[in-house]
């Protein structure tokens, strides 16, 4: 991913610098900091959570950075025909717009989608992220969750970024409520739907509409109380992972590479971790990318720096994430209120 203009004299000019005692970026950054990081949640109004994330960008009406788009949406799945699973799942996929990697073929481009695709979808989807409030029905009805991310410029780090607006997005998420339902049969002979209590003449021949005590056992189907853009938030929203991206240039690495410093990396190692309230953190996905090597006993000291780094930016983002929720409710609240 790294731009096809950079030189050999330059990479070697730009490992020096960063190299060098004190390190020097273009940017005057240390080794250790991140661009500017803009965020905002629910940005695409028809979704179920969504998100924009720009890294890199000035300020909110400047240009450049790398800038992804995330959006969830929710569809029901019969779990009984095969088509869903029973709990839900979630599905991540990862679209790169042609304008942010004008220098590639549509069959580089492509394999670049699938290889984003798969490191999100198999790290979000694993089980030990799965979030509980994805079954309607057990055994009969579920939600499939889509996540699609969009990377609409980049300016370096793009890993970084998908996780960041995958987690904002998902934090965004809101799984409508749903209302188990149930037909029974009169003796007439129709079917009515078991959600009042219905009066009939002399002995009643049905069961009360307000009697549950079979319902999860018996529901049939489902309805939704809640308004399309309401419910609850997504299950585990702690445990959403972040990765950090260990850019490797021997003696040292450094953090958020722009193009041309991705370009003068010879090796790359990617960390997501979870952290999850009131537990130790998890490693949730490693991957070693580029033609350099890394000796085993460094890994262990690579690894607890990650971790570090991740844990710093996770907590960063949730702050950032709470700030967007009370905005968004004074927002609403305000918008109610003129109304």
């Amino acid at each position: 991913m790294a731009a096809p203009s950079t030189s050999k004299a330059e990479k070697a000019y730009i490992q020096a610098s960063l190299q060098a005692s004190p390190p020097l970026r273009a940017d005057g950054r240390t080794l250790l900091d991140f661009r500017t990081i803009l965020l905002e949640t629910g940005v695409a109004p028809l979704a179920n959570g969504s998100a924009r994330l720009n890294i890199g960008k000035a300020t909110q009406e400047g240009g450049g950075g790398t800038e992804v788009l995330a959006a969830t949406k929710l569809e029901v799945e019969d779990v009984e025909t095969g088509d869903g699973v029973d709990g839900g799942r979630l599905v991540c996929s990862v679209t790169c717009s042609p304008s942010a990697y004008p220098h590639m073929s549509s069959i580089a481009l492509d394999e670049l989608q699938y290889d984003l695709t798969t490191i999100l979808n198999q790290t979000l989807s694993h089980p030990s992220l799965h979030p509980k409030n994805l079954s309607i029905l057990p055994g009969k009805k579920s939600w499939l969750l889509s996540l699609d991310l969009v990377v609409l410029a980049d300016a370096g780090n793009v890993f970084d970024a998908l996780f960041m607006a995958a987690r904002a997005a998902l934090w965004d998420t809101k799984v409508p409520r749903t209302r188990a339902i149930q037909y029974q049969t009169r003796r007439s002979g129709y079917a009515s739907k078991n959600t009042d209590a219905m009066e009939v003449e002399g002995e009643s021949n049905i069961t009360s509409g307000f009697d549950t005590r079979d319902m999860a056992r018996a529901a049939a189907d489902f309805e939704l109380p809640d308004y399309w853009d309401e419910g609850e938030v997504l299950d585990g929203r702690d445990r959403w992972p972040v990765c950090v991206t260990l850019n490797l240039l021997p003696p040292v690495h450094f953090l958020d590479a722009t193009l041309p410093e991705e370009a003068s990396t010879t090796i790359k190692l990617l960390l997501a971790f979870s952290f999850p309230s009131n537990t130790q953190s998890s490693l949730q996905a490693m991957r070693l990318t580029g033609s350099g090597e890394v000796v085993l006993a460094q890994m262990k000291l690579l690894m607890a720096d990650g971790e570090r780094y991740a844990r710093e930016v996770f907590h960063a983002l949730e702050l950032k994430l709470r700030d967007e929720d009370i905005r968004r409710n004074v927002k609403a609240r305000d918008k109610f209120t003129v109304r």
